[in-house]
């Protein structure tokens, strides 16, 4: 890793460096797997992928929890561009910019729905022991 100096004339600095060498695709994809790195934004995405549009009186039923909580999570996706509100009078109805979005939320559910005990049973038989290792 090749170090730079800090913008004030300092020592190096590792992080600078690093931070100016990740590409730009990968930057954009750490902030979304980011702003969806909350349950209750996994499932808000999840039932707009399934409802289509969904109203905050929507989702708070839907998910169980307190409308505020229901609304600063929105504010992240919104603020991520992940989700979009529409305001019809006093409501805002909801929904997802990208489907993508949804394909990357369906396949990480799909993903761990797989890490049940059979699922257990199945890594220990395909990967190697330690005994077999030494």
């Amino acid at each position: 890793m090749i170090l730079k100096r800090s913008d004030d004339g300092g020592m190096p600095t590792a992080a600078a460096s690093a931070a100016r060498s990740v590409p730009a695709e990968v930057q954009a994809a750490s902030e979304l797997l980011t702003a969806l790195a909350a349950p209750l934004r996994l499932s808000i995405v999840a039932l707009l992928d399934q409802h289509g549009t969904r109203c905050v009186h929507q989702l708070v039923d839907a998910l169980g929890v307190p409308q505020p909580l229901v609304s600063q999570h929105l504010r992240v996706l919104r603020s991520a561009g992940l989700v979009t509100g529409v305001r019809h009078a006093r409501q805002v109805d909801y929904r997802l910019v990208d489907g993508h979005v949804a394909h990357i939320v369906r396949a990480a559910l799909a993903h761990a729905g797989h890490g049940g005990p059979a699922s257990e049973e199945h890594r220990a038989a395909s990967s190697p022991s330690r005994a077999t290792m030494a």
